[in-house]
């Protein structure tokens, strides 16, 4: 296989990810998309909170948190996706954030998903407030499902939540997350 025959398809796969946000944030001001990403990150809190109580431990217990509300995934092969939220620390919201991910193998489909990671201690937080922060293709996150946070702890430094909002992605890939901070 030729280069340009591989780098086509992730190519696609990655302007596909980033095109529906790219669409919908064209009619809206920066300070308008702020506000829906801060409504979307407590709606999205809201529902880990219901879906299983039992989280509210990592939000008690974590130096701080990030929500992605809403982070799209596209792919058949290569994949890629991006996703925005917002960054807490002791509660309190210290900035925004972006997720950038990509993976190659056995995979198709088309995947909308939250996700919510906490941060052990201050030097979780601080690496990630650095930029410095990436997850690659031995990280796992937990489904959230009722009771799943029992059985949950930190590695690293860190606990990872997810939770499909739409769509379906079939896969066995590796791949990578990374992670931008932007203090407010």
């Amino acid at each position: 296989m030729t280069k340009s025959f591989l780098a086509f398809p992730l190519t696609v796969a990655f302007i596909c990810a980033l095109l529906p946000g790219s669409l919908l944030a064209q009619d809206k001001s920066p300070a308008e998309q702020r506000k829906e990403v801060a409504k979307n990150v407590q709606d999205t809190i809201a529902t880990y909170r219901k879906v299983d109580p039992g989280i509210e431990r990592f939000f008690k217990e974590s130096v701080g948190y990030v929500v992605f509300p809403r982070v799209g995934k596209v792919g058949f092969i290569f994949a890629g996706g991006h996703g925005d939220g917002e960054v807490y620390e002791k509660g309190k919201p210290i900035g925004a954030a972006s997720i950038t991910l990509g993976s190659v193998g056995l995979q198709a489909g088309i995947q909308d998903f939250s996700e919510i990671i906490f941060f052990q201690n201050q030097a979780a937080i601080d690496r990630f407030k650095q930029n410095k922060f990436e997850f690659t293709a031995n990280a796992s996150a937990v489904i959230l499902t009722a009771g799943a946070s029992k059985a949950s702890n930190y590695r690293d430094g860190v606990v990872v939540f997810s939770r499909a909002n739409a769509g379906a992605m079939a896969e066995l890939s590796l791949g990578t997350q990374k992670f931008k901070f932007k203090p407010e």
